[in-house]
This record gives structure tokens, C-alpha cells and sequence, in this order.
């Protein structure tokens, strides 16, 4: 019994060094891009409302798959309020979006031909 306890210790010790290692290698991949964000792809999309002020996009999309998020309208901000004189209401677009800091970012606008 008297091994028991700290063998015990010694394997509580590990796990909790382990635990800020797994965080920080989480932390880490979102950092240098390998997050879902990295992976994302064009969206179709149709412009609904643009407000160049505010650098906001009113967009009806498809699934953004790459999120997790499905098909609806909804106002994005724009990374660049340049790439909102790209398009106009009523255009179909194709754009790219991603989440910082818990906002929905466009930061790539091409309109359809």
C-alpha cells in the first residue's frame, strides 16, 4: 500500500502537466492556420444590402460548411470595406468568410459573371 501512494502522485503530477500541453498545441494550431478557418471555401451568395459605412454585407448564402452554419441572410462584416465595391445589391457572388474573435468575416468578394 505504502507504493500506492505515490505512484498515485506521480501519475497525477503527469496528467496535469499534460493537460496545458494538449491547450497549447490546440492554442497553437489555430495560430499558424491549420484550423477550420484554413480550410475554408468559396460560398455562393447573393448581396441583399450593402452599408460601405460600417464595412457590412447583408449576403443569402448557402451552407457554409466549413463553419457549420447553414443556409440563411445574414450581415457579415468585410475584412476590407474595398472589397464592398466590388458588387452591388442583387449581384451573385461567390465569398470567402471566417471567424475572428467570434465574428463572421468576409475577406474575399467575387462577383458571378
Amino acid at each position: 500500500m505504502n507504493i500506492m501512494r505515490p505512484t498515485f502522485a506521480i501519475a497525477t503530477l503527469l496528467a496535469g502537466l499534460a493537460m496545458p500541453m494538449t491547450a497549447h498545441a490546440q492554442a497553437a494550431e489555430g495560430r499558424n492556420g491549420s484550423d477550420m478557418s484554413s480550410s475554408a471555401a468559396m460560398v455562393d451568395g447573393e448581396v441583399r444590402r450593402i452599408d460601405g459605412v460600417a464595412g457590412k454585407i447583408t449576403i443569402r448564402h448557402g451552407d457554409i460548411r466549413h463553419l457549420d452554419m447553414p443556409a440563411m441572410t445574414m450581415v457579415f462584416t468585410v475584412s476590407d470595406k474595398a472589397l464592398l465595391a466590388r458588387v452591388k445589391a442583387g449581384d451573385k457572388i461567390r465569398f470567402m468568410v471566417v471567424r475572428e474573435g467570434g465574428r463572421m468575416v468576409v475577406t474575399d468578394i467575387q462577383p458571378v459573371p
